[in-house]
């Protein structure tokens, strides 16, 4: 399972990360980056959420009929 974290740097940034779990425990951790405005902060989690969707593997295999 993975989630994106949201936290508090010292510099008082807001920085991003995509945490990967099994089971309770937290196997691997993705920075992201770290960024001051909403702006910022916005295109981070974009980021990250398509960190987390290119790990995903599609349930069906629909490429046979998107061929034209």
């Amino acid at each position: 399972m993975a989630y994106i974290r949201k936290f508090k740097t010292t510099s008082g940034a807001t920085g991003v990360q995509v945490c990967y779990k099994e089971g309770s425990k937290v196997v691997r951790t993705v920075h992201v980056g770290s960024a001051s405005s909403e702006k910022g902060i916005s295109k981070l989690l974009q980021k990250a959420q398509g960190i987390i969707d290119a790990g995903k593997q599609s349930l069906f295999n629909l490429d046979k009929y998107n061929k034209k």
